[in-house]
């Protein structure tokens, strides 16, 4: 049975695995990225933790190749148009490069949002439809669009970035991107903290909010204990959400989208919020798209990436 290696790149740590044909995961493990020296170390680190690993498994001759998800665009050539959290501020062939320092080795790179959305696709939460979306609710929002079973990455790898789709041109508070009214703005983690305390600031109504730290984690289970402050702030989480997902729909017209993310550990609890909005906003030729909850975690990542060498 043939195996594939799967790279999960953070700005932190790079997760890991051998994966077999099947999308079994063999064995996972992490190394550190060390982003210093303009982030020269990482490939090389990543290069050899594999080939250490893969001859300790006695699996050289067995495995395919390996595939990498990077926190920044990748094209379909694996030219990375810098990195920011890797403090790769050059545009290069990733794939290029990492192959090199394997010896020839076959690689694929990727979008670490687009690898993630291939892994859902194959083995999570979309495997049993077509076209899909997925759409990471974390600090910010991310975005990985497949398109009969391919990830699609656009002409210079940012096919996905969803969450800079402009909802309000009047907003005055700047997305780290630069630009302002930015759908992450509202609809990721960050975004909920920040409307949880927009309502908390307006309102002098008793809530289970006022108690704690104000967090999504924190506002969804205040939502189950029929917090009406914290029902208030699901509403207008769900008409963003709904409303950007009603943009990308009009765009893309996937039959399937996949939430993942921190926010989505929330669950079920969160898509009548956001399907509300979404029926009300989207094109009724689209509108029979379903809204889902990722099942794969941070296994994602690595099953996407071996996918793309798999495939």
């Amino acid at each position: 049975m043939g195996y594939a290696v799967g790279v999960d790149v953070g700005g932190t740590s790079v997760k890991l695995g051998i994966v077999n044909a099947d999308g079994e995961i063999v064995e996972t493990w992490e190394i550190p990225t060390r982003t210093e020296d303009e982030g020269k170390n990482i490939l090389p680190d990543i290069a050899q933790s594999v080939k250490d690993r893969i001859r300790e498994k006695g699996i050289s001759s067995d495995v395919i190749g390996t595939g990498i998800g990077l926190p920044g665009p990748v094209d379909d050539d694996g030219v990375i148009r810098k990195a920011v959290n890797l403090h790769w501020e050059r545009t290069f062939n990733a794939a290029e490069e990492l192959s090199e320092l394997l010896g020839g080795m076959k690689v694929r790179a990727g979008n670490d949002a687009d690898v993630a959305a291939l892994g859902e696709y194959w083995k999570g939460a979309g495997r049993d439809f077509g076209d899909m979306v997925m759409v990471t609710l974390g600090t910010g929002i991310g975005g990985g669009i497949i398109h009969h079973g391919k990830i699609y990455a656009g002409t210079t790898g940012a096919g996905g970035e969803i969450g800079h789709i402009c909802l309000d041109p009047n907003e005055k508070i700047r997305c780290n991107c630069g630009n302002a009214g930015c759908f992450e703005q509202y609809a990721s983690a960050t975004g909920i903290v920040r409307l949880t305390k927009e309502e908390l600031e307006a309102s002098g109504e008793d809530s289970l909010l006022r108690n704690t730290e104000v967090t999504a984690k924190a506002l969804w289970d205040a939502v189950r204990d029929g917090d009406r402050l914290a029902i208030r702030v699901a509403e207008r989480f769900g008409f963003y959400l709904g409303w950007g997902l009603s943009i990308i729909a009009g765009v893309v017209n996937p039959e399937v989208f996949v939430l993942g993310g921190g926010v989505s550990k929330a669950g079920d609890i969160i898509i009548p919020y956001v399907r509300k909005y979404f029926d009300e906003h989207t094109f009724h030729a689209c509108r029979d798209a379903q809204i889902v909850i990722a099942t794969l975690g941070n296994s994602a990542g690595l099953l996407g990436a071996a996918k793309m060498v798999l495939d």
